[in-house]
C-alpha cells in the first residue's frame, strides 16, 4: 500500500497503557462450517466493547482543547467519552434519535452530553457544526475521518502483525474507513504483507461503490442496514487516499447474511457480536471464493449490540437444525 511519509498516524505513547490487547478466538466449528481457515480477532472485550476506544481515547489524550465533540450512532460516542473521563475533559455526543437505547444509556453512563439529531431531516454534520458554534473551544472530532482516529487505530494493526500465528489476510468491517485505514497504516508501519479486504453492509456500499470507481462516491442518505456503526453516507477523505490503495477488494454483505452471521458467532464461536461487528464473517457467507486456500484473520469490530435486537436475531424460530440463523 501507499503509506503518507508526511503523515506519521503514529498513536499517542499516553493510549497504550489503557488498552487492552485484542483477543484472538480461534473457532474450529465456524471455519469447518464456513469452509475457511480462520481465526477470530476479537474486539469486544476492549474498554467500551468495540475497538473505537483505540481512537476515541487517542483523540482525547491528544488534543489540548478542554471539550471534544463528536457524532456518533453509539461506539465513539462511548469511546470518546471514556477517553474524555481518563483526559479530565468533557465529551458532547451527537447520536442519531435511532441509536440502539443501549448505546445511547453507555454514553451518558460515561459522562458525556448527548445530542439527537433526525437524520431523516438533516445530517450528523450540521448539527455538529451547530454544536461547535456555542462551544468553540471544543475540538471537532469525526468518529473516522480523523488522522488521530487513524493513528489510534493502527494499534490494531500493530497487534496484528505481532501476532504469532501465520496469516495472509485480514477482513474488517467497513463504515466510514476508520478502523480498516488504521489496519494498514499498523501493518504497513511493521512491514506485513497480509491482504486487507473491507465487508459492507449492502444496503450501504459507497465505499464498494468508490474502489469500483476510482473515486470517492457519497450516499445521499443514512441506509437502514442492521449494522448500524457502518450507516455513514461515504468514506472519510483521509481513510479514502488510504484505502484506495490498501484495500485488496469490498465484499457487499447482504442484510440476511449480516444476521445470520451474528447468530454464527453466537452458536458456532460462543461470542457476542454486533451486526456491525459481525460483517466481516457476513463476507465469508455472501462470497467465499476468494477466501479459499488462505489463512484469514477476521476482525469482529464490536459487541455492542441492542439487547431486543439481539434476542431478535437469535430466537428459536430464526434458527435451523444447524444452529444457523435463517437467511
Amino acid at each position: 500500500m501507499r503509506y503518507p511519509a508526511a503523515v506519521p498516524l503514529v498513536p499517542s505513547p499516553a493510549l497504550r497503557p489503557h488498552l487492552r490487547p485484542t483477543t484472538v478466538v480461534h473457532a474450529p466449528r465456524l471455519a469447518r462450517h464456513l469452509g475457511v481457515d480462520l481465526f477470530l480477532v476479537t474486539e469486544t472485550f476492549q474498554e467500551t466493547g468495540s475497538f473505537k476506544f483505540r481512537a476515541g481515547a487517542n483523540v482525547a489524550l491528544s488534543v489540548p482543547h478542554p471539550v471534544v465533540v463528536t457524532a456518533s450512532s453509539g461506539n465513539f460516542g462511548q469511546a470518546l467519552a471514556a477517553g474524555c473521563a481518563l483526559a479530565g475533559k468533557r465529551a458532547i455526543v451527537v447520536m442519531p434519535e435511532s441509536s440502539a437505547r443501549v448505546k445511547i444509556e453507555a454514553v451518558r453512563a460515561r459522562g458525556a452530553e448527548v445530542v439527537f439529531v433526525d437524520t431523516r431531516v438533516r445530517t450528523r454534520a450540521s448539527r455538529a457544526a451547530e454544536v461547535m458554534s456555542a462551544h468553540p473551544e471544543a475540538y471537532l472530532a469525526s468518529a473516522y475521518d480523523d488522522d488521530l482516529v487513524i493513528a489510534g487505530n493502527s494499534t490494531l494493526g500493530e497487534e496484528l502483525a505481532a501476532l504469532a500465528a501465520p496469516f495472509d489476510t485480514v477482513i474488517a468491517p467497513v463504515g466510514g474507513g476508520g478502523l480498516t485505514a488504521g489496519i494498514a497504516t499498523g501493518l504497513a508501519r511493521t512491514g506485513h504483507p497480509a491482504a486487507l479486504w473491507g465487508a459492507e453492509p449492502q444496503l450501504a456500499n459507497d465505499a464498494a461503490r468508490s474502489l469500483a470507481a476510482g473515486r470517492l462516491i457519497a450516499a445521499a442518505t443514512e441506509a437502514p442496514t442492521l449494522a448500524d456503526g457502518a450507516r455513514t453516507l461515504s468514506l472519510g477523505r483521509r481513510n479514502w487516499e488510504l484505502l484506495r490503495e490498501a484495500l485488496a477488494g469490498i465484499v457487499e454483505v447482504p442484510e440476511a447474511a449480516i444476521a445470520e452471521a451474528v447468530g454464527l458467532l453466537f452458536h458456532l464461536a460462543n461470542l457476542k457480536a454486533e451486526p456491525t461487528g459481525a460483517l466481516a464473517v457476513g463476507a465469508l457467507l455472501a462470497r467465499p471464493e476468494p477466501f479459499r486456500g488462505r489463512r484469514v484473520g477476521v476482525v469482529i469490530s464490536g459487541g455492542n449490540v441492542d439487547p431486543a435486537l439481539y434476542c431478535r436475531l437469535l430466537a428459536p424460530e430464526a434458527a435451523d437444525a444447524n444452529g444457523r440463523t435463517a437467511s
